[in-house]
């Protein structure tokens, strides 16, 4: 019996309840008996014999045999003489017409470079963190009256090296570029793409093989680690896009691993998912849901993540996702929700929350499935923040319209105050939405060259006006034409023209106001933070509202203008009067506008209108948004 790993943790793994199962699964470098070599310890329960092959052997199966752990179905032992940098596979031999497969470590720590398929043995514990200030204080970061913007990114192509073969960038290289950009353009956090091993660069990470490995196309474990303690020393979060709900059919992989469906359903009804030809995980098995929730805690414990953003959610929730009548079973209930996967996230999240307080869970949910973001006691999913994907779409699909017909879509901007505050929500402007011939952001903007400029900032002000946390995918701070090519570049030669480098210049104050000024994120979530003063003016194609923060008479009026034509002489209602500062106007020249507003202030006057007790007198340029502070 091997004394690394114990009966208590085999007990715990077949309960579901071994949450560091990283501790004693894979490849750990130990001393056994005096010798210094590597423990393997695999869950295999169909096989009828596991073998360590490597660099180490001549990848010859029978070399070094794995003992089997009875019942638990885990094969475990020691090589001597393996260490760090060792690459290695499992070669398995099913009870069931002898199948044999070599595959990856699916709790390896480390992988080859694609398209080689091994996995590498690496020793996790030699990295000496220097972000312990950042750590103190990253739960006031992730709370919910805190700012949170977030700079969405693709770590293949935030970045090439045109002169070098259009390499990417390593992730020590990333790191201080990325770490000064991020701050300088006021972003509190950043967001990866998922980064787990992945066999296809096509998939951008989301047809994950290796789910404890960093990919191995921008360095080692260690240099992604450095990665996020360079931005953490910069006062940056690092959320990381995680990928439960699917995974991919590759030979090495989790796919057929012990020669049996063991990850996923047997019944394709159940464990295949038709739209994207992968594989769903059977959420079901004690032992498969410990996977996962184990490696949730993985990346928040061993690289100090702030937070995971759970990937197609919704596909996950409903039986029924993606299929036509006849191609589903129901649940033991009759009805379309998958219980074991609703069961599997309550678990997560409790879990996460539980032993990382200051760490946040969002959830990319894209239907009205009720408490996304409630806690677990009161019946909810036990997400901290939900995507708003009705917003995302109802705002893209108004701003596409030539304004001459938004008038008879004005309900698209309007209706989201109905369900705004039902659950913790992040806007989002994602990568989802400027690829697959959806065109970039300011591609889809109607209008003239400078209408179009026009159109995005106001966007963007939209964005951040509203309740809501905030997220915005590379290349679309910059006003990129193109939609994003995962094998490029973001443009960044475009900062060269006045108009791309307003853009960056408007996005860059947005989040300064947004970060400085309390009524603009304290009350993200909080009904009470948000009040419309006219949101019916559809015929001049104008809304206005005021955001509060939590200390009294703590305003922002914001106006915006939807329409080609400057309304002068425009009317607001204002809570209280004297001088009102224009805090931002997207049409200032400095971000490419015409330059029309009201030369720095408003003055309210004691005149009644829209139900308060003043009226500001303002003009509003055409396709912007302006927002006013009352002077102190």
């Amino acid at each position: 019996m091997s004394a690394f790993l114990t009966d208590y943790d085999l007990y715990l793994l077949g309960e579901g309840n071994h949450n560091r199962i990283y501790d004693k699964f894979g490849a750990h470098v130990v001393t056994q008996d005096g010798q210094l070599g590597t423990h393997f310890a695999v869950w295999a329960p169909n096989a009828r014999e596991v073998c360590v092959i490597g660099d180490f052997n001549g990848w010859t199966p029978g070399a070094f045999y794995l003992n089997c752990r009875g019942a638990s179905g885990v094969w475990d032992g020691f090589v001597p003489s393996i260490g760090a940098g060792a690459l290695y596979k499992y070669a398995i031999t099913s009870q069931y017409n002898d199948h044999r497969a070599e595959k990856a470590d699916p709790c390896g720590f480390a992988a080859e470079i694609r398209p080689r398929t091994a996995s590498k043995v690496w020793d996790l514990e030699r990295y000496q963190w220097n972000d312990a200030e950042w750590m103190a204080r990253r739960g006031k970061a992730n709370a919910l009256d805190a700012p949170l913007a977030i700079y969405e990114v693709h770590l293949g192509s935030w970045r090439r090296v045109p002169q070098d073969g259009n390499r990417w960038l390593t992730y020590r290289e990333l790191a201080p570029l990325l770490a000064d950009y991020v701050t300088r353009m006021g972003f509190t956090h950043v967001e990866l793409l998922p980064i787990s091993e992945h066999p296809f660069d096509g998939s951008w990470g989301y047809q994950t093989v290796g789910y404890f490995a960093p990919t191995s196309r921008f360095g080692t474990p260690d240099d992604f680690r450095f990665l996020i303690d360079t931005l953490h020393q910069a006062g940056v979060g690092v959320i990381l896009d995680w990928v439960p709900a699917h995974f991919p059919r590759d030979g090495h992989g989790l796919a057929y691993f012990d020669g049996t469906h063991l990850y996923e359903h047997a019944d394709p009804r159940m464990g295949t998912h038709t739209e994207w030809g992968t594989f769903i995980f059977n959420f079901g098995r004690n032992e498969v849901s410990n996977f996962l929730i184990s490696n949730a805690l993985f990346w928040l414990d061993k690289y100090h993540l702030d937070g995971l953003r759970v990937d197609a959610v919704a596909s996950m929730l409903y039986l029924d996702y993606a299929r036509k009548p006849g191609e589903w079973i129901p649940n033991q209930y009759g009805g379309r929700e998958n219980l074991d996967a609703v069961a599997f996230l309550r678990r997560l999240n409790e879990r996460v929350y539980s032993e990382f307080p200051g760490t946040v869970m969002m959830a990319e949910e894209s239907t009205a499935w009720p408490m996304v973001s409630r806690p677990t006691y009161l019946g909810g999913l036990g997400f901290g923040i939900k995507w708003d994907m009705g917003w995302m779409h109802d705002t893209l699909k108004y701003f596409n319209l030539d304004p001459v017909h938004r008038k008879y879509h004005h309900h698209e901007l309007t209706f989201r105050s109905l369900y705004a505050f039902t659950e913790n929500f992040v806007l989002p402007l994602s990568h989802d939405e400027v690829v697959h011939g959806k065109l970039a952001l300011l591609a889809k903007m109607p209008g003239d060259m400078l209408q179009q400029f026009a159109n995005l900032r106001l966007l963007f002000g939209v964005m951040y006006a509203q309740p809501g946390k905030k997220l915005l995918f590379m290349g679309g701070e910059i006003g990129q034409w193109n939609e994003w090519n995962h094998d490029a570049s973001v443009e960044w030669h475009l900062l060269d023209y006045p108009l791309h480098a307003g853009v960056q210049s408007w996005l860059r104050d947005l989040n300064t106001v947004y970060r400085s000024e309390p009524a603009l994120h304290e009350r993200d979530c909080e009904a009470s933070g948000f009040e419309w003063i006219d949101c019916g003016d559809f015929e001049q194609g104008v809304v206005s509202f005021l955001r509060e923060g939590k200390i009294a008479n703590d305003y922002l009026l914001i106006a915006c203008n939807f329409t080609p034509v400057p309304r002068y002489n425009y009317h607001l209602g204002a809570p209280w009067g004297g001088r009102w500062q224009e805090l931002l106007n997207s049409d200032a020249l400095i971000y490419g506008g015409a330059g029309q507003g009201n030369l720095g202030e408003a003055i309210a006057a004691p005149i009644p209108w829209h139900g308060r007790s003043h009226l500001l007198n303002v003009t509003l340029p055409p396709l912007a948004i302006v927002v006013f502070k009352p002077a102190v």
